[in-house]
């Protein structure tokens, strides 16, 4: 890895650590902040939904757009409409502002992907896997910390969180402005529709066989991952109690903390030497293999031990797919298509994001808790098959 990659790379994780620590600081408050206002189940979960929707179809737009502008105007523009959700949400009094302030924050959501095109313009391919895993050990610290300042701050009303998540997103502004350096190479003039969502932005990416693949195993990391995430506290809350009364909220924080704690080890201390030994694809195959082992087991979980051995292997398989297939998508799309294509392998993840969380509270309403891990794992087992059968 170059000098200059690892000098790009410490902001960059700055960058993506902040806006996803504010993330991560609103979202056990949403769904209280809703009910709050009156929101049923059924409607909290419809929050999900919405952001998702607003960035699949935001994801190509925004990284075409980065494609044509550069990636730190737009990295810009897409934190200061994070900010902007998180200040609306910060001073919502209806249902309806709760609502429009995660629409505004789902159609600037282009952070993520536009972090992954900046590093693949200052990496070397071979290099590329390693510097994603900042993007992990961020998405680590974060779920670690997150919560707990959360938990904190809600003492002071729902508010409190969403101005602090707020004022992380401004931090992170200024800290894109002063401290990343800017990307210069030579983007021609596009042909093709930048509309969100035009097929013949999907059209062109998908005729590519390896790259289809390659965004297939995107599509259903997303539908696993999204799945286990909407539906763990809800089955935790069904099947396990502590102290005699059913999981809440503060010990779904404490798993999730613990889950940042693994995904912190994963990919600041294993991630490196996993690589070296056995390349991206091999990682992509162990990950899907082992999120399905780990997701599966939940449906034949009854004990805490049990529950946090079983996290080992799903914290295990999620904390290397998504740097290692963020690394092969990189290295199969032209230097001028970095952003469309990191866009679009995020809007496919949104589509998980969408379908997953109703499939879930479908599975867990009908108390169908068995078949709702199995559905994760399922959806694990299909992305192995893909990248099984190509390897």
């Amino acid at each position: 890895m170059t000098p200059k990659s690892r000098y790009t790379l410490l902001p960059i994780f700055l960058i993506v650590a902040v806006d996803i620590l504010g993330l991560t600081m609103v979202m056990p408050i949403l769904p209280f902040y809703a009910e709050h206002y009156g929101a049923s189940p059924k409607i909290v979960g419809m929050l999900v939904t919405i952001y998702a929707l607003c960035q699949l179809a935001s994801g190509p737009f925004l990284g075409r757009a980065s494609d044509r502008t550069g990636r730190k105007p737009m990295l810009i523009v897409s934190q200061l409409g994070t900010c902007a959700g998180f200040i609306l949400l910060a001073r919502s009094h209806s249902l309806a502002m709760i609502f429009l302030s995660r629409f505004i924050d789902g159609i600037t959501a282009g952070n993520l992907p536009i972090a992954q095109a900046y590093i693949s313009d200052v990496t070397e391919p071979e290099n590329r896997a390693k510097a994603f895993g900042v993007i992990g050990i961020a998405f680590g610290v974060s779920f670690f910390i997150g919560p707990a300042i959360s938990g904190y701050l809600v003492r002071f009303g729902f508010a409190a969180p969403a101005w602090a998540a707020a004022g992380l997103s401004l931090a992170s502004v200024f800290c894109t402005y002063f401290l990343l350096p800017p990307v210069t190479h030579h983007r021609p003039a596009l042909e093709e529709p930048t509309f969100p969502l035009h097929p013949a932005i999907f059209l062109k990416y998908f005729r590519d066989p390896v790259l289809r693949n390659l965004l297939l195993e995107f599509l259903f990391f997303g539908f696993a991952f999204a799945d286990f995430m909407s539906g763990f506290a809800l089955f935790a809350e069904r099947r396990f109690s502590a102290h005699g009364h059913p999981y809440g909220a503060r010990e779904i924080g404490y798993y999730y903390t613990y889950l940042g704690f693994l995904a912190i080890i994963t990919q600041g201390l294993l991630l490196r030497r996993l690589l070296k030994r056995f390349g991206e694809t091999q990682l992509v195959v162990s990950g899907f293999f082992f999120q399905a082992i780990g997701y599966g087991a939940l449906a034949f979980v009854y004990r805490v031990p049990a529950l946090l051995i079983t996290a080992l292997f799903n914290s295990f398989g999620s904390g290397v797919l998504r740097p290692a297939l963020a690394s092969l998508v990189s290295q199969r799309a032209s230097r001028n298509d970095q952003g469309a294509v990191m866009g679009l392998a995020q809007s496919l993840v949104s589509v998980g994001q969408i379908l997953a969380p109703i499939l879930a509270g479908e599975l867990i309403g009908r108390r169908q808790l068995n078949a709702w891990a199995l559905s994760a794992a399922f959806f694990s087992l299909c992305g192995f098959v893909i990248v099984f059968r190509k390897s």
